[in-house]
């Protein structure tokens, strides 16, 4: 699921930017934490894509 900038995330984990069409814009990932929100992207339209869910026990 690809998230805008400033929603929040539904898991934490691992984001990478990406494209308005999907595909991978730079090397920059963030850690995003469940319920706040993913930091601006470096361009309009792109949007922040989970590529590692974060591993703990509950």
């Amino acid at each position: 699921m690809a998230y805008k900038p400033g929603q929040k995330p539904e898991h934490s984990g691992q984001f990478q930017e990406r494209g308005p069409r999907g595909g991978k814009v730079t090397n920059n990932e963030v850690t995003g934490i469940e319920g706040k929100p993913l930091p601006p992207t470096s361009k309009s339209g792109n949007q922040w894509v989970q590529v590692d869910k974060t591993k703990h026990k509950r």
